[in-house]
């Protein structure tokens, strides 16, 4: 048997990951960008076993922070046959992330403003 160490989250970890869902971020994609963040390269089973996701869940996380443009991806060729292993690597920092984040959510405060103001100029014009 294999002995592996595999990074895990602590309570700062857990604390941004709720943080980042109450602010609209699927709890997926938070994990996953937290745990990619803070290691140089991750494979997909790294992040699977360090987060507690299933295989499925965070290939999709990872399809949408390459979307995005915050995690680019490699192929790791395996010897003999088989397919490749996929290798991730986050492209920014997290306080990049973050404040590209925070861009996102004051445009929708802001979309979300002016509805109410043309809202209110609906209602007060009958």
């Amino acid at each position: 048997m294999k002995q592996k160490n595999v990074y895990m989250f602590d309570n700062d970890d857990d604390k941004a990951i709720q943080l980042f869902v109450r602010l609209g971020m699927p709890k997926n994609l938070a994990k996953t960008l937290l745990y990619a963040s803070q290691v140089d390269e991750c494979k997909c089973a790294d992040v699977e076993q360090g987060t507690d996701m299933r295989q499925p869940e965070v290939s999709i996380a990872m399809q949408e922070l390459r979307r995005r443009g915050w995690v680019k991806k490699r192929d790791l060729k395996k010897e003999g046959k088989g397919r490749p292993v996929h290798i991730y690597k986050t492209t920014t920092d997290l306080s990049a992330i973050l404040k590209a984040f925070e861009q996102e959510k004051l445009k929708e405060v802001e979309s979300i403003k002016n509805d109410i103001s043309a809202l209110k100029n609906i209602i007060q014009n009958r």
